[in-house]
C-alpha cells in the first residue's frame, strides 16, 4: 500500500509518498526559510500564500522522485493541525482536491503524532539512529530493517512550536504527561538568537556560535518545575537578556553555549526520570529541535532506556512523517467530500493530577 501525505502546518511545504508503513519512497520538501527571514519569524499570511505556490510542484516532484504513477496511489493523507490555520487550510484543501480527482479515500493527521513516527522509517537515508539496548524480543521488525520502536514508549517533542512528553501505549494513541507552560524550546532558540544578532531560524545558528566558545563558566537557570512534567523556557530567555545587557557581558558564543546547555539539560534529565517512572521501553525523540547534536547526545547519555532519534532531515517538518502516522489511521480514512475541518490547536488528553510527584 502507498500513502501520498501533504505537510503544510507552518513554514513548510511537504509531500511524501511511504510504502507498507515505513518505507520512504519520496520525501521533497519546499522551504520558506530565506522568505521568513527577512522578518524575522513566520508571517502566517505570507507561509499561506507560499503554501499556494508550492504545493502542485512538490506533489509532482514526489511522485517523480518515487517513480510512481497515480494508479498506485492508495489513499492521500494530510495535516490537520495543530498549525497556523491558513497553511493548514492550503495543504489539507489540496490533499482534498487530489482524492476527490482520483476516487481515493483522504486521512486527516495530527502534526504531532507525524513527527513522532519518524522514528518508525526506513529506506533512503531515513533509518533512525538507536542508541541502548531494546528489550529481549521487543523492536523486532522486518529482517534486514531498522528495529520497530518498542511499545510503550515515552516521547519527547522538541520544536518551534511544541514541546511535550507524551506516553504512547499503542499505536494512535497518546497520553499528554507535561508540555512548557510558555515558550516552546524551539522558540526560546529562535528568541535567543535574535537576542545575539543571529539569523532566523535560531536553532542552527546558535549551536554553531556555542561550538565556538572557548570559555565555558557561564550558568544560565534551568526551571525545574518541581513535582510537574512540564516544561518552561521563558525565565531562560529573560537570563539571557539580562546577561547581554549587564557592564560586562559575557562572548556572545559563551552565553550562546550556556542557553544550549541549559535546555539540553532539562530536557533530557526530565526525559529520563519519566522514562524510568513510567517504565516504558524505549524512548522516542522527534521534531525539529531534536536535529541539535549537543540534545541528542545529553538524551542519549542519560536515558534508561533504548532512544530513538530521527535523521536531522526528519526532525524538522516533513510529509513523509504524515505518511507514516496514516497508516496508523487508516480506519480514520474520510470521503473526500466529507466535512473535515483543520486542528489548529492540540487537544490531547492529559493525565489528571495525582498525588504529588518528585
Amino acid at each position: 500500500m502507498r500513502i501520498l501525505a501533504i505537510e503544510s502546518s507552518c513554514d513548510e511545504t511537504a509531500a511524501a509518498i511511504v510504502a507498507d508503513e515505513r518505507r520512504m519512497l519520496a520525501n521533497v520538501v519546499a522551504s520558506q526559510q530565506a522568505l521568513h527571514a527577512q522578518t524575522g519569524g513566520v508571517v502566517p499570511e505570507v507561509a499561506a500564500r507560499a503554501h499556494l505556490r508550492a504545493l502542485v510542484p512538490v506533489v509532482r516532484r514526489a511522485l517523480a522522485e518515487a517513480e510512481c504513477g497515480w494508479d498506485e496511489i492508495d489513499a492521500v493523507a494530510a495535516t490537520a493541525g495543530p498549525g497556523l490555520p491558513g497553511a493548514l487550510v492550503v495543504g489539507l484543501n489540496g490533499a482534498r482536491g487530489i482524492a476527490f480527482a482520483r476516487g481515493l479515500p483522504l486521512i486527516p493527521v495530527d502534526h504531532i503524532e507525524g513527527h513522532v513516527c519518524a522514528n518508525w522509517l526506513t529506506g533512503r537515508g531515513a533509518d533512525p539512529s538507536i542508541a541502548g539496548e531494546l528489550p529481549r524480543g521487543r523492536g523486532t521488525g522486518t529482517p534486514g530493517e531498522p528495529p520497530v520502536p518498542p511499545l510503550p514508549a515515552l516521547a519527547l517533542v522538541i520544536s518551534g512550536g511544541h514541546t511535550e512528553l507524551l506516553l504512547m501505549e499503542d499505536h494512535g494513541r497518546f497520553e499528554r504527561l507535561g508540555g512548557t507552560r510558555d515558550d516552546a524550546a524551539g522558540e526560546a532558540f529562535d528568541k535567543v538568537a535574535r537576542l545575539l544578532g543571529l539569523g532566523y531560524p535560531g536553532g542552527p545558528p546558535v549551536a554553531r556560535l556555542a561550538d565556538e566558545a572557548s570559555e565555558r563558566a557561564l550558568r544560565l537557570p534551568r526551571a525545574w518545575l518541581p513535582r510537574s512534567d512540564d516544561f518552561s523556557f521563558s525565565g531562560l530567555k529573560t537570563a539571557v537578556l539580562h546577561a547581554l545587557e549587564g557592564e560586562a557581558p559575557p562572548p556572545a558564543a559563551e552565553v550562546a553555549w550556556a542557553f544550549q546547555e541549559s535546555v539540553a539539560d532539562v530536557l533530557s534529565r526530565k526525559a529520563a526520570r519519566v522514562a524510568e517512572r513510567e517504565g516504558v521501553a524505549s524512548l522516542l525523540v522527534a521534531g525539529g529541535v531534536a536535529s541539535n547534536r549537543r540534545i541528542r547526545e545529553l538524551i542519549v547519555e542519560r536515558a534508561p532506556v533504548a532512544v530513538f532519534l530521527p535523521p536531522p532531515a526528519l526532525c524538522t517538518d516533513n510529509a513523509a512523517m504524515i505518511a507514516a502516522a496514516a497508516f496508523r489511521h487508516l480506519d480514520d480514512a474520510r470521503a473526500p467530500e466529507a466535512s473535515i475541518d483543520i486542528r489548529p490547536v492540540a487537544y490531547r488528553s492529559r493525565r489528571p493530577r495525582g498525588p504529588a510527584r518528585r
